[in-house]
């Protein structure tokens, strides 16, 4: 179980007050100890515990691969590198789609186990409706995450832009409306043009983060790896604020070379009977 000694700076009410005093709120995903102390340090709103964890960390080709066991382990291992920190756990694919009650006990599991504050769930449909008052039945507030949602890739043939028609447009604004009648505290916007993410912004009460949805949303969310430069492709909508997978590899190929000369360890690394 999670320490009760977790006290968090932030609430969801307070980002409720953000969005009112037109602050922006800024997320970053995390996926273990080191890079939730890094987050914690540079002072960010809150950890996503994304499902992309299957990408960046475990190598799948997509995020349909990760279980409740993975979003568990690292969702407690990014609680303890930052433990006043807001935390988010994304539901993986097939933790919410069986049914109700077994929504409800993975949505729990991340709470008492893994030490999330919140959980977030793909889709705006009527039954994920139902899902999200299931979870909020049991106390769990609830992220919802609509435009390009990756769990849905097969269906929406790859990594596509949403949105772009008229009737995809009327339809995920009316999603995002049903969204927040149904009860989740705030809601992602994935890969939708800048015009619809300033409308779905404006016709909600509660924040959204946005990921590609433009300049407009009420905050803004990056991949760690994607920001930080460990990334190979990066999608047009990231912004690389510094290269530091160049840096570590350069800083492996120097260890490398030292070791193969017998440079490394040299006499300051060594240990002497006496010192």
């Amino acid at each position: 179980m999670i320490s009760n000694s977790i006290i968090n700076t932030h609430s969801i009410n307070s980002f409720s007050t953000m969005k009112e005093k037109g602050q922006k709120i800024v997320m970053v995903t995390a996926y273990d100890y080191a890079m939730a102390r890094t987050a914690r340090e540079g002072d960010v709103d809150i950890i996503l515990v994304g499902d992309s964890l299957g990408m960046v960390v475990l190598g799948y080709e997509n995020t349909l691969q990760v279980t409740m066991d993975d979003m568990v382990y690292h969702t407690q291992a990014v609680r303890r590198g930052a433990n006043a920190n807001f935390i988010i756990a994304d539901m993986p694919y097939m933790s919410y789609h069986v049914s109700l009650q077994e929504s409800k006990l993975n949505a729990a599991r991340l709470i008492t186990s893994a030490g999330a504050n919140a959980v977030k769930l793909e889709g705006g449909n009527p039954a994920r409706l139902d899902t999200i008052k299931a979870i909020l039945d049991c106390e769990i507030p609830v992220c919802a995450h609509i435009g390009l949602t990756p769990q849905s890739i097969n269906k929406f043939g790859g990594y596509k832009v949403q949105g772009k028609t008229q009737a995809e447009y009327d339809r995920l604004l009316e999603e995002a409306v049903k969204l927040e009648q149904a009860g989740a505290f705030m809601l992602v916007l994935e890969g939708i043009p800048e015009a619809l993410g300033k409308a779905i912004t404006a016709a909600l009460s509660i924040p959204t983060i946005g990921i590609g949805a433009g300049r407009f949303c009420d905050g803004q969310v990056l991949v760690f790896h994607d920001m930080l430069g460990w990334s190979e492709i990066l999608p047009k909508f990231v912004k690389s604020y510094a290269e530091t997978g160049k840096v570590m590899t350069a800083a492996l190929s120097a260890y490398a070379k030292d070791v193969r000369e017998g440079t490394f360890p040299a006499r300051e690394q060594v240990y002497y009977p006496i010192d």
